[in-house]
C-alpha cells in the first residue's frame, strides 16, 4: 500500500538514497529539508523547505497517518563534536518526537546507532538518548541501529572489511563485532525501505540491527 514518508535529512547520501528507492515503490515522499536546499532533494519529491529545530513548523508538515524518517545528524561525527551530538543529533531528535507525537504520526523510523560500543561515546550517548525520546513520547517506532555505513564519500572503512569478517568468526570477538560491523549504502535502504512497509504493531517499538540490516 502506497505510504506518504516524511524524510528530515532528505538531503544526505542516505536521504536521497532512501527517497529515490520509495519513489520506485510507488511511495509518496515529503523532503523536509533546511531553507535553501530544496533543490538537493532526489528528484520526484515534495520538498518543503522548513526550520526542522521548530517544533510547530516540524508538526505542519506532517501529516496524520504519515510515515516519518529522521535522519538529520552531524556530518563526519568524531569525538571532538561531543557538543554537537547533544544539539544537532539528541535536540533534532527530541523535536521530531514532538511533532511526530502532535502530529498523529503512525510510523517514526529512527536511523540510531549499533549500541553498546566501545568507542565514540558521546555520540553514541545521544543517539541511545533520541532513542528514549521516541519511545517517551509513545510514538510506533522502528530503531535501525548501523555502526558505519559504506557508501559515497564513506568508503575508506572498506580496508577494515578483511579484519572484521576475522573477527566476526572468533569466539570471543563474534558478538560484538556483528553488533558493529559495516554496512553497505544498498543495504541499509533496503533495510529502511522494509521496515517503512512493514510497520511493528501500533504503540511497539522495534530494533533493527546490523545483522539484520545485512539480511534485508
Amino acid at each position: 500500500m502506497p505510504r506518504t514518508v516524511c524524510i528530515t535529512g532528505a538531503t544526505g547520501y542516505l536521504g536521497r538514497a532512501l527517497s529515490a528507492a520509495l519513489l520506485e515503490r510507488g511511495h509518496g515522499v515529503r523532503a523536509l529539508v533546511r531553507p535553501g536546499r530544496a533543490a538537493r532533494a532526489a528528484a520526484g519529491t515534495r520538498a518543503r523547505e522548513i526550520d526542522v529545530f521548530d517544533i510547530d513548523a516540524l508538526a505542519g508538515a506532517f501529516g496524520a497517518g504519515d510515515t516519518a524518517v529522521h535522519l538529520i545528524g552531524t556530518p563526519h561525527p568524531n569525538p571532538r563534536k561531543a557538543a554537537e551530538f547533544q544539539r544537532v543529533d539528541l535536540g533534532s531528535a527530541r523535536i521530531c518526537a514532538g511533532a511526530a507525537a502532535r502530529a498523529g504520526i503512525a510510523h517514526v523510523v529512527y536511523v540510531s546507532v549499533a549500541q553498546p560500543a566501545p568507542m565514540m561515546q558521546a555520540y553514541v550517548e545521544a543517539r541511545a538518548a533520541a532513542d528514549v525520546a521516541f519511545t517517551d513520547a509513545g510514538l510506533t517506532a522502528t530503531f535501525v541501529r548501523p555502526w558505519y555505513v559504506l557508501g559515497p564519500g564513506h568508503r575508506w572503512p572498506y580496508l577494515l572489511v578483511p579484519c572484521c569478517a576475522v573477527a566476526e568468526r572468533l569466539p570471543w570477538t563474534r558478538e560484538s563485532a556483528r553488533r558493529l560491523g559495516l554496512v553497505t549504502l544498498a543495504q541499509m535502504t533496503r533495510a529502511l525501505v522494509g521496515t517503512i512497509e512493514a510497520p511493528p504493531p501500533t504503540g511497539t517499538r522495534r530494533v533493527i540491527d546490523v545483522p539484520a540490516i545485512r539480511a534485508a
